[in-house]
């Protein structure tokens, strides 16, 4: 695990930027068992309330989140695809995923047993960010892991 800093944060923390920043709180507490540890309110210029700065903790791992700001540059996800995909390591993937999905979720790829050793699947958010979602489920070395997604590819697989 990565080490702590003195103000409780690993050295790398996810902020993700979204729009209508308290329901994502709530989808995260229901989908992924966030508990909230902050939350700054804040009022656009319409005068509409916004979270403009919470810290969530999702198992181990400290997550950071806010209304987006486009006059800051902050901006949600828009449209398909993602240039960052947040990676959960689950207890238990389909329990995560199943809860994810009844929070409103999109599964993008069911969970699988995968080559590498864990059960993984994919999902969107209702806020557009990719998250994985994997359990361990087997201890492969380097070398397996190649040899089996050599395997894979041949086939043309997606990792099973």
């Amino acid at each position: 695990m990565a080490e702590m800093n003195r103000d409780g944060f690993p050295t790398i923390t996810p902020h993700l930027v979204v729009k209508n920043g308290a329901e994502a709180i709530e989808f995260y507490k229901k989908a992924f068992g966030a508990r909230e540890r902050y939350r700054m309110p804040w009022r656009d210029a319409s005068g509409a309330e916004k979270i403009g700065h919470a810290e969530l903790t999702i198992g181990d791992a400290v997550v950071m989140l806010a209304d987006e700001a486009p006059q800051h540059g902050a901006v949600a996800p828009s449209g398909a695809g993602a240039s960052v995909v947040i990676h959960f390591k689950s207890p238990d993937v389909d329990a995560t995923m199943a809860s994810a999905a009844a929070a409103g979720a999109t599964i993008t790829m069911p969970a699988m047993n995968a080559f590498w050793g864990d059960r993984y699947g994919k999902l969107v958010d209702p806020f557009g960010h990719h998250w994985s979602v994997a359990t361990k489920v087997e201890d492969v070395s380097p070398e397996e892991i190649n040899r089996r997604a050599a395997a894979a590819f041949a086939e043309g697989c997606r990792g099973e």
